[in-house]
């Protein structure tokens, strides 16, 4: 099943989506209770499904935890930071991620703002996990059993700001908090057995900014499992419906990473007006372009009181 959503009269609707149509679900349907039946409560209304035009965020969004699981990219952005591609021990021990801006979640074909005072904005080509039943402390096979689906991620990164705040010891924060885009749709597990071996899923994934080609990996090369993400995520917590999951970027998935290799902004930072379109094997494509974003705010530094 495919799960997508879009305004219907300025009220947000989720539908089944087939081809180039979706059958809208009634107004009160449960999305994540459709999912776990997998028998969507037909209203009966079918209206065209149109990737190419601007479509909203698949399903409803609780939280956004995102991880960073690819080695390569790994090591190519603490090269762009640190000069050094060698990747810590800690890294391989356990999955990190952090928590970004659910509030921030947008479909395909939204505009992005261009972040108050940012002048190095980025992209990151990622997948992620949406889960669909509640679960507490769940063991990885436990972990399976709870996933509703998988869309593309587009983690939009304002790297100045980004390492900025990172000096200070917390964040990403504000770097990472203007717009993460989701979508096309949600494809349920069953539509993607074909590519999966052992909890992996062999996709090919590829990014373009007005259409060339920067770079693209497949979603196999994770270090960890989505079910292990999912895991760790719900350690000693509550995962729950609408709860997403980033795979991270994957390799060359963004234009940091590349710096790291090259040793210069090539390509160069993302600019007002520029495309950014995803594509991912068997779930679909997003795009957004830049747009001129609000004006900055002074706010003052800290009072030292010492």
């Amino acid at each position: 099943m495919k799960l997508g959503s879009l305004l219907v009269d300025g009220v947000r609707r989720y539908g089944v989506v087939d081809g180039d149509r979706i059958a809208l679900l009634a107004e009160n349907a449960d999305v994540f209770e459709v999912l776990a039946t997998g028998k969507p409560a037909a209203a009966g209304q079918r209206l065209p499904w149109d990737e190419t035009a601007p479509i909203a965020v698949p399903v409803p969004i609780a939280s956004i935890r995102d991880f960073i699981t690819f080695e390569q990219h790994t090591a190519g952005s603490l090269r762009a930071i640190t000069g050094s591609s060698e990747v810590p021990d800690a890294w391989y021990e356990a999955p990190a991620f952090y928590f970004t801006n659910p509030h921030a979640a947008i479909g395909s074909g939204t505009p992005v703002p261009m972040p108050p005072g940012c002048e190095v904005l980025d992209f990151e080509l990622e997948v992620a996990v949406v889960i669909g039943t509640a679960g507490f402390n769940l063991s990885v096979a436990e972990a399976v059993d709870h996933i509703a689906g998988f869309t593309i991620l587009n983690d939009w990164s304002a790297r100045d700001l980004q390492s900025r705040e990172m000096r200070v010891g917390l964040g990403p924060a504000k770097g990472k908090d203007t717009a993460t885009t989701l979508g096309p749709v949600l494809v349920t597990p069953d539509e993607l057995a074909g590519y999966e071996s052992d909890g992996r899923y062999d996709l090919a994934m590829e990014v373009f900014v007005n259409d060339t080609r920067i770079g693209g990996d497949t979603l196999a090369n994770m270090a960890w499992t989505f079910a292990e993400l999912i895991a760790y995520a719900s350690r000693g917590t509550w995962v729950r419906p609408g709860d997403v999951l980033g795979s991270g970027t994957c390799g060359s998935g963004c234009l940091a990473e590349l710096w790291g290799w090259h040793g210069e902004r090539q390509p160069p930072p993302l600019r007002i007006g520029d495309t950014v379109r995803m594509t991912v094997q068997g779930i679909g494509t997003i795009h957004n372009t830049v747009v001129a974003g609000p004006p900055l705010h002074d706010v003052p530094p800290a009072r030292r009181s010492r």
